[in-house]
């Protein structure tokens, strides 16, 4: 269970008008140095809707910087760089198959663990003026993922990235995803909403997925 990476870049936002009503998003972010991270949130970066994003259940955001080449090739209109997704962190080597819930990850001297998938809404095609693109991030599975906060402190450039502890009977990223969006697979759901470190709201998501009628 040795995995060792590094941070490769830090995002923070403020909230800002974004879509054709003017909405307040956060999705729009800045490269920062340092991120400071307590129980339910960090200094620098603000969530503009609290009850879909951030608390002690969505502190921080991580995405793949690889899935950037994805969207370039399907979606060439569009303007990817790192951090235009809204993520916070970008690290080179983790992504959505190869991280699982429940795993703890120490970024420096914060401890974080992994919640959930990030759920894609509305304001991923609004950031980029292109239709469903946040159907296509879903139906791909290539979300990126939620932390929860084990031990705060300082996330910093350059950091080392550490696999503290991965669950035994646990999915990565992208499986949750995919059976979350395609809800074909409703015995793995039953399993999944067992899942004690998955975070409630999708465990009650799996829950229902798996008593729907075939």
């Amino acid at each position: 269970m040795s995995a060792t990476f590094a941070v490769n870049a830090l995002f923070a936002g403020k909230p800002q008008p974004l879509g054709p009503r003017g909405a307040p998003s956060s999705i729009v972010k800045s490269p920062v140095d340092t991120l400071t991270v307590h129980m339910d949130r960090t200094d620098e970066d603000e969530q503009a809707n609290k009850r879909l994003h951030g608390g002690p259940e969505k502190v921080l955001h991580q995405f793949n910087p690889t899935n950037y080449l994805t969207l370039r090739k399907h979606f060439p209109e569009g303007e990817f760089s790192l951090g235009s997704i809204g993520e916070n962190i970008s690290v080179e080597g983790m992504d959505d198959a190869t991280v699982y819930i429940g795993d703890i990850w120490k970024f420096g001297d914060v401890e974080l663990q992994v919640s959930s998938p990030r759920a894609p809404c509305s304001k991923i095609s609004q950031r980029f003026n292109i239709p469903n693109l946040d159907r296509f991030v879903g139906e791909r599975g290539i979300t990126g993922w939620y932390y929860r906060v084990i031990k705060t402190g300082t996330i910093n450039l350059g950091d080392e990235v550490t696999l503290l502890h991965r669950e035994d009977n646990t999915v990565n990223v992208h499986t949750l995803m995919q059976c979350a969006h395609t809800k074909a697979d409703k015995a793995l759901a039953g399993q999944l909403a067992q899942l004690t470190v998955l975070d409630d709201e999708w465990r009650q998501k799996c829950a229902k997925i798996s008593l729907k009628a075939r």
